[in-house]
């Protein structure tokens, strides 16, 4: 696994705001997800398939995988429209993938990967590659995006006579293109600016700042500033005697979404150090509760049927009952006997509730046996 930069560009839009946050984060695990594990094969596809192109083969996505086959494809299409607009402009244009970008000059230690980078003495374009479908990204004011361009100029400007540069996000799964277009002296006076955050930063000093760029921080769950954050408009309304106004319940609507995603974070934070044998008071940990289900329900179907349940009986209006409907009619034992071997026991998470839950508490041993269990999300 490759190093990852103290001050990296993809957090930038967070350290830039709340300076100390990115020094703070190293106490924490950095997980990975599906999700990113999906972009990394979605990134190497769209790589193998420019190189391909850039050395004058097909620019044609090939992959098992039909919906990133689309999605690549459509960022590749994009790509290669822009590179073919630029050699137009500038026959001596380059297309470049997957540059390493050091901006180290305005960030401590900063580097990071360039999906694609096409220069030319009319302007350089920093094209990005966001294969995330759930929040449209933008690239005005990105600072990601920004950093990357400042370390493709450092690279590549003693060599070329652009003085714009251009910086494209492709968002293909949701057809967001997004572009923001600046000299190349207004990007270094921002890269400046930047510089003096990133220095304190890089140190971990300065005061938190809460805010939207919370959100995915490794800290938010230990964060005060945060947590008061998120709570502000609680407190505030719940200091009024009277009625809450309509601009007060606006506000608590407005950010509940933000505050039940929050209170999570929490939840799964405590369960976590739970797991790993820490005690937080008024809590303990007990195993989840075990869940049957039916694995062939034609088949269960099948059995009630001959056993001389009615359709009306066994079945909702578009599925099987639910265990605990079949339950009452059949009787638990008579159920067991007639759906034998085709039923199943799923076990769910371990939970924290609080100690007066009547269920016995969980031993660390326990703990230990069912952690990857609850790692692997069953």
């Amino acid at each position: 696994m490759g190093a990852h930069a103290i001050l990296s560009a993809s957090a930038s839009h967070r350290w830039l705001k709340c300076l100390p946050s990115a020094r703070w984060e190293q106490q924490f695990p950095d997980k990975t997800s599906a999700y990113a594990e999906e972009g990394t094969r979605a990134h190497a596809l769209a790589e193998k398939t420019l190189k391909t192109f850039r050395n004058g083969g097909s620019p044609e996505v090939v992959s098992d995988d039909a919906e990133m086959k689309e999605a690549i494809q459509s960022y590749v299409d994009t790509v290669v429209e822009k590179y073919t607009e630029a050699r137009q402009a500038s026959p001596d244009a380059r297309l470049l993938i997957e540059q390493h970008l050091d901006f180290s000059k305005w960030v401590p230690q900063g580097f990071g990967t360039g999906d694609c980078l096409i220069i030319s003495d009319k302007i350089l374009e920093v094209c990005d590659l966001k294969y995330g479908k759930g929040v449209e990204v933008s690239a005005q004011g990105n600072s990601q995006m920004r950093l990357y361009a400042l370390g493709a100029i450092e690279a590549q400007e003693m060599f070329w006579g652009f003085d714009k540069v251009r910086m494209t996000i492709i968002q293909p799964r949701i057809g967001n293109v997004s572009s923001e277009e600046m000299s190349v002296e207004d990007l270094k006076t921002w890269g400046r600016e930047a510089h003096k955050k990133a220095l304190l930063a890089f140190e971990g000093k300065g005061e938190p700042v809460a805010g939207d760029h919370c959100r995915f921080c490794r800290c938010r769950t230990v964060c005060r500033t945060y947590a008061d954050y998120m709570t502000a408009p609680l407190k505030e309304a719940f200091k009024m005697p009277q009625e809450l106004q309509p601009d007060e319940i606006s506000e608590i609507v407005l950010k509940a979404k933000k505050i039940k995603n929050w209170l999570e974070d929490i939840e799964t934070y405590a369960l976590v150090q739970a797991m790993d044998g820490k005690k937080l008071p008024g809590l303990k940990l007990v195993a989840g509760r075990s869940v049957r289900k039916i694995i062939n329900p034609d088949l269960a179907a099948g059995k009630l049927l001959e056993a001389g349940y009615k359709p009306e009986e066994i079945y909702k209006p578009q599925s099987l009952q639910t265990m605990t409907e079949l339950k009452k009619l059949c009787g638990a034992k008579k159920l067991e006997s007639l759906l034998e071997g085709n039923m199943e026991t799923t076990k769910r998470s371990p939970a924290l509730v609080p100690e007066s839950d009547k269920r016995p508490e969980l031993s660390i041993n326990r703990t230990e046996e069912i952690k990857s269990v609850f790692e692997k999300g069953e």
